[in-house]
């Protein structure tokens, strides 16, 4: 097979997939806590702050890291 045509079967077997669960975001759900904990981790490893503060910490690593992949994304593009 070739990468597109892997990528064609992946999408269609995940569509199927979140066609017969009744809530599609429960089967992600602790994958996503642990990609969010990660921000909390790095912001406060040892759980000094307060929780409030850490949250809008893990938040702003949270929009930095995901502006750092827009920059990367469009340098790429941009290069292509």
């Amino acid at each position: 097979m070739t990468p597109e045509q892997r990528r064609t079967k992946a999408r269609a077997a995940a569509y199927a997939r979140w066609a017969r669960e009744d809530d599609p975001s429960g089967a992600t759900s602790a994958a996503r806590e642990a990609f969010l904990k990660r921000f909390e981790d790095q912001v406060d490893p040892e759980r000094r702050l307060a929780p409030h503060e850490r949250a809008r910490r893990a938040q702003a690593a949270r929009k930095a890291y995901f502006q750092a992949l827009a920059l990367k994304s469009s340098m790429t593009r941009r290069a292509a």
